[in-house]
């Protein structure tokens, strides 16, 4: 197995819906550690690590919450109502397996009543196994965040598990810290493992306010065009190298260091992909309106299957996404 894989493991693992990061900040902390000078964590709960240099500040970031559900009502059968936590789609819950903290799993399931076609996040429940409220009380309460329960694994040059997004872009900025090593750098470099941002990039924008960065990049998932008969055509492949963001339709990158990102490449002889995302965003816009603005970009890792229980990405995108970075961390900065 690979080292992305080994990594994803540990870090996708832990348990870490949005605003209940602690056990994914650990795992990442326990491994970062061996190569930062200095870590905080601030009162949102992002994990700031910096690895100290005499140039400009640079801030990479990714999102280390995943999507959820957050349990709103035991009936007196036991079975439990929930909301969302980001975003869910109800085509990939239906009897999917979830974990909470404590432990406690269960299975997502449907009023059979209400046609297929029909069906809403209303028409869904979680399933315990309890015989009553008083019996499923005793293992959970209302309020209680749960997340995907379901197995990874890799095949074939990729891996497929739940929450690629984004624990796969941590992977990668812990893999550019090792690629970084003892050395000292050009830049001053934060590397920044940002809370809540699949609710609303809440953790991006306060780290990068204190911080102050001269320019940042976010690392996450996009989506792919590469699947059959796909609705949207997209220029973005599994496989197909780091995909370097145009623009989504929450931010529109700078095109200085969009540029800068592809030249890093170059030099390492990877080839590139650009991004232009219809649908959804990432931390690059919270990254970009940081106080009085931030030149801000993003190079993402091609993920299939987003936002459902078994995500899709390629080991070579993750591998070369960090060689790439590495070397626009160390080259001086002329944005």
């Amino acid at each position: 197995m690979s080292k992305v894989f080994d990594l994803y493991k540990e870090i996708g693992g832990a348990f870490g819906p949005s605003g209940r990061e602690d056990a994914v900040r650990e795992a990442i902390a326990a491994v970062a550690g061996a190569y930062i000078d200095e870590i905080t964590t601030d009162a949102l709960g992002n994990l700031i690590c910096r690895k100290k240099g005499t140039g400009k500040k640079l801030l990479f970031a990714a999102h280390m919450d995943s999507i959820g559900l957050v349990a709103t009502f035991i009936d007196e059968k036991g079975f439990v109502r929930f909301s969302q936590v980001g975003g869910l789609f109800h085509g990939d819950l239906i009897h999917t397996r979830v974990r909470f903290a404590n432990g406690t799993r269960g299975v997502i399931s449907y009023e059979e009543k209400t046609p297929f076609k029909s069906l809403g996040m209303d028409n869904l429940f979680l399933d315990i196994g309890a015989k009553s409220r008083a019996e499923a009380e005793q293992l959970i309460e209302v309020g209680d965040f749960a997340v995907f329960d379901a197995p990874c694994f890799e095949q074939n040059g990729v891996i497929c598990g739940p929450y690629l997004d984004n624990r796969i872009g941590c992977v990668t900025l812990l893999l550019l810290l090792e690629q970084l090593g003892q050395e000292t750098p050009e830049n001053d470099l934060y590397f920044v493992f940002t809370a809540q941002e699949e609710v609303g990039l809440r953790g991006a924008g306060a780290a990068a306010f204190a911080v102050e960065p001269d320019a940042a990049v976010a690392v996450d998932v996009t989506d792919t065009g590469d699947l059959p008969e796909r609705k949207t055509p997209m220029a973005v492949k599994l496989g197909g190298g780091p995909a370097v963001k145009v623009m989504d339709r929450s931010v529109i990158c700078t095109p200085a260091l969009r540029v800068a990102l592809e030249l890093a490449a170059a030099d390492c002889g990877i080839h590139t992909q650009r991004e232009i995302l219809q649908f959804g965003g990432t931390d690059t816009a919270a990254l970009q309106k940081a106080r009085a603005g931030v030149p801000a970009g993003a190079v993402s890792i091609p993920t299939r299957y987003i936002h459902s229980p078994s995500e899709l990405c390629a080991v070579s995108d993750v591998e070369q996404t960090a060689q790439l970075l590495a070397r626009f961390a160390s080259k001086a900065l002329n944005i």
